[in-house]
């Protein structure tokens, strides 16, 4: 894969990207890059934003100057409702949401689908990948929630064990959701291949504005490399 650009970002296509034949529908915004390699990944959001978040946009972006097919995609909790957080019933909807958008990009690119997500987002794909190992080629971690702030013994590692899609983790050092040793440890729980790339004081956002296109360049990157 090249190298991503200056020239290649400014020529990428963004669209409005919406499938309602399946359930629940996928709605978000697709990113065609220059030159496909005929890979895709689909990117989701934390609890508290949505798929026009700027850490998924920049990241969006890097992966699309590298040749991959992006959607950025809504779960369905937040299709329901564009602000709070979801409901305590919703993860098993916003699973399924996750995995209709993996079989729609699926039908546009003939390689494999990646699937990743910011905290809450990539929680629930690390989640669905437990359940159907086939779900996803890998997975792409972004801020992963280990446990809420300050309630270091209330891990969300249950399904650790049940893992076996490789999976690529993003951590800032700075993180109050996990700290690089907790997220170390972690990893041990898990059978497939892992990978930990730890980001310098970006905190549980993974950066500025600012400082978002450097970084999301270093997390794609990193995954090229893991899953080449």
């Amino acid at each position: 894969m090249a190298l991503i650009t200056l020239s290649a970002i400014r020529d990428l296509a963004i669209e409005p990207f919406l499938d309602e034949t399946s359930e629940p529908r996928v709605r978000g915004f697709l990113h065609r890059p220059v030159s496909s390699n005929n890979d895709a990944l689909v990117l989701t959001h934390s609890a508290g934003a949505n798929c026009q978040s700027p850490s998924l946009m920049a990241v969006a972006e890097a992966f699309a100057g590298y040749g991959l097919t992006v959607l950025r995609c809504d779960l369905p909790f937040r299709q329901m409702r564009p602000q709070g957080p979801p409901s305590a019933g919703s993860a098993t909807r916003d699973r399924e949401g996750l995995r209709q958008a993996v079989a729609a990009m699926r039908k546009i690119v003939s390689g494999r689908v990646f699937l990743g997500g910011h905290s809450y987002g990539g929680r629930q794909a690390s989640m669905l990948a437990a359940d159907d190992a086939d779900v996803a080629a890998a997975l792409l971690l972004l801020s992963y929630p280990l446990h809420p702030p300050r309630r270091p013994t209330q891990l969300r590692t249950a399904h650790f064990h049940r893992l076996r899609v490789p999976s690529l983790f993003v951590t800032s050092t700075s993180d109050e959701f996990a700290s690089v040793e907790e997220i170390t440890a972690a990893l041990a729980l898990i059978p497939a291949r892992t990978r930990l790339l730890a980001i310098v004081g970006a905190g549980h956002s993974l950066g500025s504005r600012s400082e978002l296109p450097a970084i999301a360049a270093q997390v794609t990157t990193a995954f090229v490399e893991f899953i080449t």
